[in-house]
């Protein structure tokens, strides 16, 4: 289980430098940009990644691009959330983005809704409006981005797991679509980075560059950590996801809670204990 905990810290580290970002005064858009190149040089080293597999005629290149334009926007909205909402919060909606990935299974895959399954999504549905609750009176301008970056991060990481599981079904090696989503992903990111440097005059700073690799270590260390403890438990693949999600859930809060200081409404704490439930509901399912 060493290898959970490792991916579990890994994510919860990604937002923690996303949270310090304004602190430090990092440019969030460069560093996402440079987080793809770290990660995309780290699969492509040590993920075996040919490509023959993407010049085939049944290549999902449509699901590849989706992922490479997705990938940089969402995490901007991630920072953003972690922001405006904290990590608590961010983190839970992250984790709670697979009942997207299961109304998919459903409705695209072919997968049975048992009873389970459904009081899972269930709770998890109660789940993420606990947790995006906000209980601020008055005319607060940063009011709506606290329930609304955790929603638009919900909805975007759902999203990209209903692609990734496209790109699976195509039968494309974890390394090759990595690398490729990586190398998208990068482009669309330093695209970005280049429009708001010329927009507004941000310059691109070697500090931003450094932040960023630093991030997409964080990055690629929560895939590679996920990849091995499948591997090193091939026969209980339900641990594992459980364990993940669980863990980061908890580890987000207990960082967001301690170090950061976030403040949780009662609605919010009930948000966070029916996660936990949902997660392990569904992975038990």
């Amino acid at each position: 289980m060493i290898y959970v905990l490792a991916s579990a810290i890994c994510s919860v580290l990604v937002s923690v430098l996303l949270k310090l970002a304004r602190r430090y005064g990092l440019d969030i858009g460069q560093a996402v940009a440079w987080n793809y190149v770290a990660a995309g040089a780290l699969a492509a080293l040590l993920l075996p990644a040919p490509l023959a597999p993407l010049r085939q005629a049944g290549a999902p290149w449509f699901a590849l691009l989706g992922l490479g334009v997705l990938l940089p926007l969402i995490f901007l909205a991630l920072g953003a959330s972690v922001r405006h909402a904290g990590i608590v919060r961010s983190d839970a909606a992250q984790r709670l983005s697979l009942l997207l990935s299961l109304l998919a299974a459903f409705l695209l895959f072919g997968e049975r809704l048992d009873a389970t399954k459904a009081l899972g999504c269930v709770l998890g549905l109660a789940a993420l409006l606990g947790m995006v609750w906000r209980s601020e009176r008055g005319h607060d301008a940063n009011a709506s981005a606290r329930w609304l970056w955790p929603l638009v991060v919900f909805a975007g990481f759902g999203a990209i797991d209903v692609l990734f599981k496209r790109v699976a079904a195509a039968h494309v090696p974890l390394g090759t679509s990595l690398v490729a989503m990586f190398a998208l992903a990068l482009v669309v990111a330093f695209a970005l980075a280049a429009w708001r440097a010329v927009r507004s005059g941000a310059r691109f700073r070697l500090r931003n560059a450094l932040g960023g690799l630093l991030l997409g270590l964080f990055n690629f260390g929560n895939i590679l950590f996920y990849l091995r403890a499948h591997r090193a438990l091939p026969q209980h693949p339900a641990l594992v996801f459980a364990s993940m999600n669980l863990g980061v859930v908890v580890l987000g809060a207990l960082t967001g809670v301690l170090l950061f200081r976030e403040q949780l409404s009662r609605i919010n704490l009930a948000g966070l204990g029916l996660a936990l439930l949902a997660i392990a509901l569904l992975a038990w399912a």
